[in-house]
């Protein structure tokens, strides 16, 4: 099938001021692009690229006095299956595991495992490692948390998710990488596009999601704790340990959102 996504975001800033963007399409999907995928601004910006240590593609631009629009808009190739369900998938011992992977198993900003981990060894132990445990904390995850938009906190750690109860995307994937990290399972944060491909439309307007990846039987594994089921036409933007790593973007000075606005869908099969 073909998506069509993109989005239209705006910041006002009150003097010019150094970002950090993280708005590309991942490397690993540029293949299957059918044209151009580029950032564009509304104002004369300056734009330079650059590969950040988790394998993103990056900007980096000094957003001028004022409101600056960044957009992009692109078609994919997608093969329209649903996530993988790798249920013969077995968990590596931490000695066997490649050591570009370790750091997925450490506590970071968002995923605090020191709060999580004797709960999560409480709770998981008894489960079979491997895709069996991986699923038993999907299913914890998505049962502690209820989805709700207005308790969004970009401030809330996994500890917190927990605590809380309540939250967006990002605070199932931080709770749920959290306890995978806390019983040895390697788990990355992803985020990128998923429209309401092969599933009823939400009425709430489109974002940016959040899912993670699991590292079993030697490869990455997309899982995601928020919707708990296989989905079609996820679009990957960038990986790293946790949203740190991918936010959309980092201002070195004041910089207010002030416009939001992000497509994604089906264009033909």
């Amino acid at each position: 099938m073909k998506i069509r996504a993109g989005f239209r975001i705006g910041y006002e800033c009150k003097q010019d001021t150094p970002m950090l963007l993280v708005l590309n399409l991942h490397p690993s999907r540029r293949g299957d692009l059918l044209g151009d995928q580029t950032i564009s601004f509304d104002r004369p910006i300056r734009a330079w690229e650059y590969m950040d240590g988790f394998g993103n593609a990056c900007s980096r631009i000094v957003a001028p006095q004022g409101v600056t629009t960044i957009s992009t808009g692109f078609q994919i190739y997608d093969d329209g299956q649903p996530d993988s369900v790798p249920v013969n998938a077995v968990q590596h011992d931490i000695n066997d595991l490649p050591d570009h992977v370790l750091v997925y198993l450490l506590g970071s900003r968002y995923c605090d495992t020191d709060r999580l981990a004797d709960f999560a060894w409480e709770t998981f132990s008894h489960t079979r490692p491997g895709w069996d445990r991986v699923k038993s904390i999907l299913d914890y995850a998505h049962d502690r948390i209820v989805f709700d938009y207005s308790k969004a906190d970009p401030t809330r750690t996994a500890f917190g998710g927990w605590q809380d109860r309540a939250g967006v995307c990002r605070d199932y994937a931080h709770l749920a990488i959290t306890l995978c990290r806390c019983m040895n399972v390697p788990a990355r944060y992803c985020t990128g596009y998923l429209g309401d491909i092969g599933v009823p439309t939400d009425p709430n307007p489109m974002d940016f999601s959040a899912w993670f990846e699991v590292f079993l039987s030697g490869r990455w594994y997309t899982v995601d704790a928020r919707h708990n089921t296989p989905r079609i036409g996820r679009v990957l933007m960038a990986t790293g340990r946790d949203a740190t790593d991918v936010a959309m973007s980092t201002a070195f000075g004041p910089a207010k959102l002030v416009h939001f606005e992000v497509t994604t869908e089906q264009k033909d099969a």
